[in-house]
């Protein structure tokens, strides 16, 4: 009825690959199995019922060079165009921003990335914390620039 969701895989997978570190025990990690199987499967409900899914990650601190796997995550169960569509035209959509974000055209708010490579064939291209993003901008600023 018009509400979105903002799924967070990237969590849970990493808590399962660095339980050790955070010092999960068995028990643990069999709960957190049971929400990554039903993350994927919310997905694939989300999407059969028609309810938008924007893209986020709850990671804080050191665990936030890991947000970008979100992509690969979410590979398992959708298309990399959806996921695309999903961290900028709904993410725009939930912040109430078309036409401003999640778009390139005049008036928009000029943010956007280059991306080196097709990342329809290859999401991991959004990884490496930027390593193949020769261009970042934000509000018409350059962040980054190696198109020079």
């Amino acid at each position: 009825k018009g509400g979105y969701m903002i799924a967070n895989l990237v969590t849970y997978f990493i808590m399962k690959e660095r339980a050790s570190q955070f010092g999960m025990t068995s028990d643990m990690l069999e709960k957190n199995d049971i929400v990554m199987e039903g993350a994927l499967r919310s997905l694939e409900i989300c999407k059969a019922a028609g309810v938008k899914v924007g893209y986020g990650s709850d990671l804080l601190g050191q665990l936030q060079v890991e947000q970008s796997r979100e992509f690969i995550f979410r590979a398992e169960v959708l298309k990399p165009i959806e996921i695309i569509r999903q961290a900028t035209t709904v993410g725009a959509e939930i912040l109430r921003h078309e036409g401003k974000l999640g778009v390139v055209e005049p008036g928009a708010f000029a943010d956007f990335i280059v991306v080196d490579g097709n990342p329809l064939k290859k999401l991991e291209l959004f990884l490496d914390q930027g390593a193949h993003l020769p261009a970042i901008m934000k509000g018409g600023k350059f962040h980054k620039n190696e198109l020079n």
